[in-house]
């Protein structure tokens, strides 16, 4: 008889445990899914001779897990994505102050937390697209989008959906709760449908004509530019691009980051991996390798990010972000976002 998932995971805890304290090792915890990662581990173990364990899964799940097993996680970091997991992770106290003067001289500091459990490695703009044939006079910032003449043209994701929790929590940083939830209505009364699917699939919407304005993130629209994604590449030269609020804040950044568990058997190592993610060679990887923007400024970009335009980001304090992600969720509710 097949053994459960349960007793799988926890067979498999019980292993890395075991070895976990184990010279050259680094239990690694990831919710980043890309295939192109790969590399990134790979270079890591070449260079350093430190080999990686790993265990893959949902944010929250990996969360959940390293609260669960407490004191005896074999967990050396978290790697995910979003700052409100980032917050999530910190609030659940199951990660740790770090010290690294490469981390602090590498990462900006609006790009940290504030307490130094996490830093952010590589980031994804949170851009408006529009159907360039259709809309001449697309949303200029993130607060037009409620504007009334958007009725029934836009496609965004569900407010369970952790880029637009931090959105509306940076939207709270910058405008105040008010202004927020006045936005928050305002989009919920222009949508074109009920909130469905990912970021790509928000973009689709502009192909298919559901919509005509959509929100994502900057590196759903950048991969279909670098290799075909159905429903999107063939298609794409009709969307246009407007990086939101260049005249005020910029435009928002969602992050990638990680930071070291609360009991991390193998802290060094563990040290030794993040600074390498703040390397040259990492920051550009992400860039290159999964579509993304580094976090260390000055990095090139490959050609088809840096075919989506210059344009200004907001600069910030993700730490103090992450503080509104609360109310953020609660005017979702309030306002009746799915």
């Amino acid at each position: 008889m097949l053994k459960s998932s349960t007793c799988i995971a926890a067979a498999l805890t019980a292993l890395i445990a075991t070895s976990a304290a184990a010279e050259g090792e680094l239990n690694l915890y990831s919710s980043r899914h890309y295939d192109t990662d790969e590399r990134l581990y790979s270079d890591f173990e070449e260079a350093t001779g430190i080999t990686i364990n790993r265990i893959e899964g949902k944010a929250d799940e990996l969360i959940a897990r390293m609260e669960a097993e407490g004191a005896n996680s074999p967990a050396d970091i978290l790697l995910t994505v979003d700052t409100s997991r980032l917050a999530r992770a910190k609030n659940a106290g199951i990660l740790q102050a770090i010290d690294s003067a490469v981390l602090e001289e590498r990462i900006p500091a609006n790009l940290q937390d504030e307490d130094n459990q996490w830093y952010g490695f590589s980031q994804r703009a949170r851009i408006i697209f529009f159907d360039k044939a259709d809309v001449a006079n697309p949303p200029a910032n993130y607060l037009d989008l409620a504007k009334p003449e958007y009725k029934g043209l836009v496609c965004i994701r569900s407010s369970s959906n952790t880029y637009n929790q931090t959105l509306l929590a940076a939207i709270i940083t910058n405008h105040g709760a008010e202004a927020a939830k006045t936005w928050a209505e305002g989009v919920v009364a222009n949508m074109a449908r009920d909130p469905q699917g990912g970021d790509t699939d928000q973009l689709r919407g502009i192909v298919s004509g559901e919509c005509e304005i959509a929100v994502s993130n900057s590196y759903y629209f950048a991969r279909a530019l670098r290799k075909d994604v159905k429903g999107l590449s063939a298609d794409i030269d009709m969307i246009g691009i407007q990086f939101p609020a260049q005249d005020a804040e910029g435009a928002h950044m969602n992050l990638s980051g990680a930071g070291i568990a609360a009991h991390a058997p193998n802290k060094e190592n563990a040290v030794k991996f993040l600074e390498y993610l703040a390397g040259e060679q990492a920051q550009v990887y992400f860039s290159n390798g999964n579509d993304e923007f580094p976090a260390v400024e000055g990095v090139a970009l490959a050609e088809n990010v840096a075919s989506l335009g210059e344009f200004k980001a907001d600069t910030v304090n993700l730490s103090e972000v992450a503080k509104n992600i609360p109310e953020a969720q609660k005017i979702f509710n309030e306002v009746g976002w799915q």
